[in-house]
């Protein structure tokens, strides 16, 4: 039962419903309001451009999308692309060692990069007069990188301490990633885009420079640029330094078989280094490429639904009513090319069995298989959801990150401006038809994380 009294619990519902509201008249003028005026260009050499104007601060973003991730890691060779991830800030033939952070801190930038499964990014924050600056080290990387044997092997050394600080020590990094294995057979999804370490030290100067030469050209890359710019601006510097660059043959990717799932599975592992046990539940569920128009969003107003904070229906009946949990949530990850993840993660009270959480979780999430949720539930998590998107136009990488990852994996301009209208169209019982193609149970993999008895 709730901890406080009746009346603090009533005052909290109260909060919430006042907050809805206030959320739900925010979402209701975001939906409505104008979208960025975003322009399109390719240039001769494939490069495709995305330009979004914002001429709040003399600020400029520029993010450079690589149509190549985890899964266009070779057999046996996995985490390559996150390792070129890295290996781009390791230098080139004209800029060595860390000249690129050096030039990019001279001009009081910020850079950063990151890889997902389908697709890998880049992105500077500069001032609106360095941008052709930054586009030039981007171009230079893009053509020039130094691929010698010395500089791969330290990366690769640079690459497996990482993943033992991030993941090998992490107890709840590896159960997701044992999770993920058992969710995706041999689908490369099922592979960590970080790599298993034994594949890792397979990474030579020879691997790393077929890699490289197959998948970094522009005609395989979207440069978004997102500031206080204009369009005729970003088309003269960017043909300027990236239009010199020649396109490459690219492989063709796989398209990988998603194989029905014949039974449920169900992990337990058991850690000495886990200090709390954890209950983790993934689905396979369509992704944004692969659902019709609305199927996507109402898993995403699903998944705000139920877990998306303190005011969620599985917060709120499982460690607030019930007490069976300190803490409880669920996410949809539905930017990629193939299946979806759905995933629900719970952590019990002391003294509360795994078994016990998963079956009140069962019981909560079954509901919305067969029933729709109330309109105050249903408006909450709408409302959130586009009242978040509307407050991260406001970042530049946050707009620049929208449009570039959804390009990446063959969505369109379009469909990130609809976005928080498609949101809003959600129905209850599009809702309730997404949990019930969703939250199949052959399509599942539950995993138990439980501390080791010493």
């Amino acid at each position: 039962m709730y901890g406080g009294s009746v009346t603090a619990f009533l005052n909290r519902v109260s909060k919430t419903a006042a907050c809805a509201l206030l959320l739900a008249a925010i979402a209701s003028g975001a939906a409505r309001a104008d979208a960025p005026r975003v322009s399109q260009f390719v240039l001769q050499n494939g490069l495709q451009v995305v330009v979004v104007p914002d001429h709040r601060a003399p600020v400029v973003t520029q993010l450079l999308c690589f149509k190549v991730g985890g899964v266009d890691d070779p057999p046996g060779v996995s985490g390559l692309a996150n390792f070129f991830e890295h290996m781009m800030f390791r230098g080139t033939k004209s800029l060595p060692d860390d000249g690129y952070a050096q030039t990019i801190a001279r001009n009081g930038g910020e850079d950063g990069a990151g890889t997902t499964h389908d697709y890998t990014f880049f992105y500077d924050k500069v001032a609106k007069d360095r941008l052709r600056v930054v586009m030039h080290l981007e171009a230079d990387r893009m053509a020039n990188l130094d691929l010698s044997d010395a500089a791969v092997a330290t990366e690769r050394d640079v690459m497996l301490a990482d993943r033992r600080a991030r993941i090998d020590n992490n107890p709840e990094a590896l159960t997701r990633e044992q999770a993920e294995a058992a969710l995706y057979f041999s689908h490369p999804y099922g592979r960590p885009v970080s790599g298993w370490s034994d594949e890792i030290r397979h990474i030579g100067r020879m691997e790393a420079d077929n890699f490289y030469r197959r998948h970094y050209a522009p005609n395989n890359a979207i440069l978004v640029v997102v500031g206080d710019v204009t369009v005729d601006d970003v088309r003269s510097d960017a043909e300027a330094e990236y239009g010199p660059l020649s396109p490459r043959e690219l492989v063709a990717r796989a398209d990988y078989a998603q194989p029905p799932r014949l039974g449920t599975t169900h992990l337990a592992i058991d850690s000495k280094t886990a200090k709390v046990p954890l209950l983790l539940r993934l689905y396979r569920v369509q992704s944004y490429a692969e659902a019709a128009p609305g199927r996507a969003e109402a898993l995403e107003v699903l998944a705000r639904l139920l877990g998306g904070g303190q005011s969620s229906v599985l917060y709120r009946k499982l460690v607030v009513e019930r007490g069976l949990a300190t803490s409880v949530g669920a996410r949809y990850d539905g930017y990629t090319r193939d299946a979806g993840e759905f995933s629900i993660t719970a952590r019990p009270r002391p003294g509360v069995p795994l078994e016990t959480l998963e079956r009140a979780i069962d019981e909560i999430v079954g509901q919305y298989e067969h029933r729709l949720p109330s309109k105050a539930e249903l408006s909450l998590a709408k409302s959130q959801l586009v009242t978040g998107a509307t407050f991260r136009r406001d970042s530049q990488l946050d707009l620049a990150s929208a449009y570039g990852r959804a390009l990446a994996i063959g969505l369109t301009v379009f469909d990130v401006q609809q976005w928080p209208s498609r949101i809003q169209a959600v129905t209850g019982d599009d809702v309730r038809k997404a949990a019930a193609a969703g939250f199949v149970e052959k399509e599942a993999v539950t995993a138990y994380l439980t501390p080791a008895r010493r």
